[in-house]
């Protein structure tokens, strides 16, 4: 992300509040703490959701969204808002998020941008880089490619890229030879012309929690234990029901194999639980190196979450007394 904040920058010009980390790193309760803090200054603060997980109706257990009782009475926007058989990509979310804080501004209150979706912040900060569509013949030839055929091309075609990404990161390896295929010009090319983002408009006032490790891997163990018993397991088998494509993204979400695998005989209990434990700490790491290195240096990052409020808000709270 190449939007940067300062945090001597006296000017509060259309604030937006910015808490981002790993899953069950404690963003939506320090999110609530801030709204609520911003309201005992005669302001308002509402939470906009940043998690791409968070934002479909079926994975209210799952995705671990806020019940009414954690949200206190503060207003949240974007939880829920999409059904599962229709993606929510990131320039979708994005556009949707930009309608709400333009929204809230205009009322005068504070937006809280809350979630560990890196993309979506990016997306929504830098804008999204003006690729052509890709025509679905040569999408199709290129992931019809094995990871060692389609790693081989984009060596060729594309050495950057090649020497940017992990050897087997699929995903990836096939955008960016699609794109230089059909296109051209790298990915790269592309994303230097990106357009559309709110960064420079904004006053971004943004958060980082990176707590320690051993402690947020224990609560997401703890934490999928608490989903199978609340509920997840109902959630996972009305989706099922539904018959919904696989490679929708909610079929993807973390939990939603492992307990697929429960309910079709082919786990037990436990094996799930471990499963979707296992899944839900890899995910958290991914995140944790993700936010530790990707956000500008100047994006204050802290694992004392207690002190949030008083250490990196101090100018957005003021705003608002």
């Amino acid at each position: 992300m190449s939007t940067a904040y300062s945090p001597e920058e006296p000017s509060l010009e259309k604030p937006v509040a910015l808490i981002a980390g790993p899953t069950a790193s404690g963003k939506s309760d320090l999110a609530v703490r801030l709204a609520k803090a911003i309201e005992e200054r005669g302001g308002r603060g509402v939470v906009i959701n940043a998690d791409s997980a968070q934002v479909y109706a079926d994975l209210q257990v799952l995705s671990a969204r806020p019940d009414e009782e954690e949200m206190q009475g503060i207003e949240h926007r974007l939880y829920g808002a999409w059904d599962g058989a229709t993606a929510c990509s990131a320039a979708d979310w994005a556009e949707a998020a930009k309608r709400e804080i333009v929204a809230l501004h205009n009322e005068c209150a504070v937006p809280i941008l809350c979630g560990g979706t890196g993309l979506y912040m990016r997306t929504l900060l830098e804008g999204i880089a003006p690729v052509p569509p890709i025509v679905q013949s040569l999408r199709d030839e290129v992931r019809a490619l094995s990871q060692s055929e389609a790693r081989e091309a984009l060596e060729a075609e594309d050495p950057e890229a090649a020497s940017r990404l992990a050897p087997a990161d699929v995903a990836r390896t096939a955008r960016a030879l699609e794109v230089v295929r059909s296109t051209g010009r790298t990915l790269k090319d592309w994303q230097a012309r990106k357009t559309g983002g709110i960064g420079g408009e904004i006053t971004l006032s943004p958060l980082v929690l990176l707590p320690e490790r051993e402690w947020l891997y224990e609560r997401c163990d703890r934490r999928f234990v608490l989903m199978m018993e609340g509920g997840a397991v109902e959630e996972v088998e009305s989706l099922l029901a539904r018959g919904l494509e696989p490679r929708l993204p909610v079929m993807r979400a973390i939990g939603v194999r492992e307990i697929a695998g429960y309910l079709k005989g082919e786990l037990s209990r436990d094996e799930a639980i471990i499963a979707g434990q296992i899944a839900t700490r890899r995910y958290a790491k991914r995140q944790y190196t993700w936010f530790r290195h990707q956000p500008p240096e100047t994006w204050p990052r802290t694992s004392n979450i207690n002190a949030a409020l008083a250490d990196h808000f101090v100018y957005l709270l003021r705003k608002s007394s």
